[in-house]
């Protein structure tokens, strides 16, 4: 999957990545902390600061010990929170992660490491009520499902 975008969520004013496969099929949002929208949206405006943030202290920690962040890995949804892993390779070994995804977004973006999500994670998050109104939910997924790139607050 690509982050197709960041914006807010019009429901909960809540900061939402937007996370679209491949073929534009499927859209999966992730509702992550306004510091952790801050940092992929510094990512996709191409932003440096002028000093290292958190994710860039730690793309900078994995080159200096010879470590490369193959790929994000968002594996399972339980009681509406993401879990996901990151899978570091540093010669011949390869060692995983855990990390919430938002954080492990941040680092994608600032080491261009592709992102996957388990096929039974979207299927869960399509099916799981991210509002406790009926209305909301129904409404808010015919909003995800018609999102056009120009919609999105910050574009990828």
């Amino acid at each position: 999957m690509a982050i197709r975008g960041l914006m807010m969520d019009p429901i909960t004013n809540l900061p939402i990545v937007i996370l679209r496969d491949i073929d534009g099929q499927r859209v999966l949002p992730i509702w992550v902390g306004a510091v952790e929208a801050n940092a992929v949206a510094l990512q996709i405006e191409n932003v440096a600061p002028p000093r290292p943030l958190t994710h860039d202290l730690i793309r900078n920690i994995l080159a200096e010990f010879g470590a490369v962040l193959e790929r994000v890995v968002i594996h399972d949804l339980r009681d509406s929170t993401f879990y996901a892993y990151l899978e570091l390779k540093r010669g011949s070994d390869y060692i995983r992660i855990d990390v919430r995804p938002s954080d492990a977004l941040a680092l994608a973006l600032r080491t261009k490491a592709p992102i996957y999500v388990h096929p039974r994670v979207i299927d869960r998050a399509s099916s799981s009520e991210i509002s406790t109104e009926d209305a909301d939910q129904e409404r808010l997924q015919q909003w995800l499902e018609s999102l056009d790139p120009d919609d999105l607050g910050y574009k990828m």
